[in-house]
């Protein structure tokens, strides 16, 4: 089979897992709107793309996934997700395999306040957020918030546009200043729809910060949960990661697969203090963490082949709770 990443900008890494998943029997090929993005540098075969928000971006993927036999396409973006489930039909009549979630998941995650609603909705602890300075600073006042808080774009990713504030005339200043910047970046595209909404308050959480993959079936169905404590961070991503075994966060991925039921691999961030867990983001894709998972033998791109050719598979995920200390350190990039 061969498979085609989309916007795989510097995941040069995920290209290799997946050469070394289909070894003789297929090709991993990359899509990016720059050419010499590091993954396009080790992919087998390339196409360098228009903008993701370019009229013919969906047209132009199903093109080249139907000259060159692409049977699977994986999303490496958030800003992508949405653009390519909301036409997962044309992928389906074209015999291409979308993996990534449905648009209503890919939608719920990629808005940070609609991510709140939902965990709100569904029972799960999760971070103090608001809209704007002064519910903020009121929230404060009534001692139901406390500083310092994070101020970031509602659609945004990594560390792009987000600041920390620890007073009052901090956060009045930073909430202008990201709100400004947004129109300067690629993520002013994805926040256009929420108009004086687009930046969002979160409070700091305490506890230890974990990440999870938390992976399904290409239906929806829980298969197990992977957990990595966070050692080294670093512009938003994990430099150094411990794998373990966690109960409670195992627990607390099956409970999230069986509300959201995306499809295949989800990246989530997670504060524990050892008796309650705070979810701060759900990612439905590949995460910048996923290296700390594969390297200790939770193989999901292996998993992601062998479901789509109807194999079974197994992982054989060590951590440190098991005796054996495994601490990755990672300089791949996002």
């Amino acid at each position: 089979m061969n498979i085609l990443l989309t916007c795989a900008g510097r995941r040069s890494y995920l290209v290799d897992y997946f050469k070394e998943a289909l070894g003789d029997n297929g090709l991993v090929h990359t899509a990016n709107s720059i050419s010499d993005a590091p993954a396009m540098l080790v992919s087998d075969r390339q196409f360098v793309t228009a903008s993701i928000y370019s009229k013919d971006y969906v047209e132009s993927i199903i093109s080249y996934c139907k000259t060159n036999d692409i049977q699977m396409v994986v999303s490496l973006l958030d800003l992508e997700l949405t653009i390519l489930a909301a036409e997962k039909d044309r992928f389906t009549d074209n015999n291409i395999f979308l993996a990534i979630s449905d648009y209503e998941v890919c939608q719920t995650c990629n808005d940070k306040w609609e991510t709140q609603e939902f965990l709100i909705q569904n029972g799960f602890n999760t971070v103090k957020m608001f809209l704007n300075p002064e519910e903020a600073i009121e929230n404060v006042k009534q001692g139901e918030a406390k500083f310092p808080f994070f101020i970031k774009p509602r659609w945004g990713m990594g560390s792009i546009g987000v600041y920390q504030a620890d007073d009052e005339e901090e956060l009045k200043v930073l909430f202008k200043k990201v709100r400004k910047q947004l129109k300067s970046t690629y993520l002013n595209e994805g926040s256009k729809a929420f108009k004086d909404k687009d930046v969002i308050i979160q409070e700091t959480l305490a506890g230890q910060e974990y990440g999870m993959d938390v992976f399904n079936d290409f239906e929806g169905h829980y298969i197990r949960t992977f957990v990595k404590k966070k050692i080294a961070m670093r512009s938003g991503e994990t430099d150094a990661a411990i794998s373990c075994d966690n109960e409670s966060l195992e627990d607390l991925g099956q409970l999230i697969s069986q509300k959201l039921k995306h499809l295949g691999n989800l990246d989530v961030d997670v504060f524990f203090d050892g008796k309650q867990a705070y979810i701060l983001e759900l990612n439905p894709r590949f995460g910048g963490g996923y290296p700390f998972t594969h390297l200790a033998g939770g193989n999901i791109v292996k998993a992601y082949v062998d479901l789509y050719n109807g194999k079974n598979f197994s992982f054989d995920f060590v951590s440190d709770s098991k005796g054996i200390k495994t601490i990755h350190i990672s300089n791949l990039g996002k």
